[in-house]
């Protein structure tokens, strides 16, 4: 049977759309509307009389077809996908293009990837990255993203890691009026009597403060009334008063240093694994990618 455009451009959407069971992500990969791709798959229905997907307002599903279908594509897709990556590497670096798709925590963002990434687009103005900042544990084949970059303790078993930084030291802060207010902690547990800023996890469990001092750990459920998963928000609120924070060092440094926030139990103050990056070991890195973990290393945001 001889494969023409028609047929690749079909297959490229069914793909799109089995990956992230929703049309409007689907829609956001391709750069197309959802509606377009609505179309577009009914049209390729109709030509080979088969249901592939099933869509109700709530969800995406395969058909048996569908999941055979998809079952069939993804190996040949992915080794065009590397073809055409491999032609990639032989343009001089300026000249490579494509995009990288990122997921990426938050404090990665601001960490790690905003003083490399006008760098990056100097070195390679033709590659296009697509970042989705989220602490949630986002799955990266499913969002159809290239990789992941998460703190080393979190990464997926099944996926392949490689260290960007060295490893963060964490730290309890406040502003130096709540502390004049309320005294300043000497041991973790003196923080029962204090209000702290709670952590939501990517999972929606509360982060346990951890401590450590030679031989001894602690892992405390601190007060508060306040819950955040966004780190701006907290460092706002501790710089007002609001209470303490417990932030990566290099989070809270600029406010230290400026005088806005102290921090305290300084010797109690353990450390984090650091960032790592992750992705599928059966796909070939893409060009870009690689080109991005190399910078990275190169300028060393945070050490390594």
């Amino acid at each position: 049977m001889r494969i023409n455009r028609t047929d690749l451009a079909d297959l490229g959407t069914f793909l799109a759309i089995a990956r992230h069971r929703s049309f409007r992500r689907a829609g956001l990969e391709l750069g197309v509307s959802a509606s377009a791709l609505s179309h577009a798959l009914k049209a390729m229905e109709a030509r080979h009389g088969v249901r592939f997907i099933n869509r109700t307002s709530r969800s995406v599903t395969l058909t048996a077809a569908g999941e055979d279908l998809l079952a069939t594509l993804e190996a040949p897709f992915a080794a065009i996908a590397s073809a055409l990556d491999v032609l990639n590497q032989h343009r001089e670096p300026i000249k490579a293009i494509g995009r990288i798709r990122l997921n990426v925590l938050e404090h990665a963002s601001t960490l790690l990837l905003a003083p490399v990434l006008p760098l990056f687009h100097e070195r390679h103005p033709k590659i296009e990255v697509d970042v989705r900042v989220s602490n949630d544990l986002l799955d990266v084949v499913e969002t159809g993203a290239d990789a992941g970059i998460r703190y080393g303790g979190s990464v997926p078993q099944d996926m392949v890691a490689q260290r960007l930084s060295a490893d963060l030291r964490w730290v309890v802060v406040g502003a130096p009026a709540y502390f004049d207010r309320h005294g300043t902690p000497d041991h973790p547990r003196d923080l029962a009597a204090h209000r702290c800023m709670r952590i939501r996890l990517g999972d929606e469990s509360l982060y346990r403060w951890e401590f450590e001092r030679a031989d001894e750990a602690i892992a405390l459920d601190v007060p508060g009334a306040v819950t955040i998963d966004n780190t701006q928000f907290c460092l706002a609120l501790a710089v007002a008063g609001g209470g303490l924070a417990y932030l990566p060092e290099p989070c809270v440094a600029p406010s230290v240093e400026r005088g806005e926030l102290r921090v305290a139990l300084a010797d109690w103050a353990p450390m984090g694994p650091g960032f790592h990056v992750y992705f599928p070991g059966r796909r070939q890195l893409p060009t870009g990618l690689r080109f991005l973990i190399d910078l990275i290393r190169e300028v060393r945001p945070l050490n390594l």
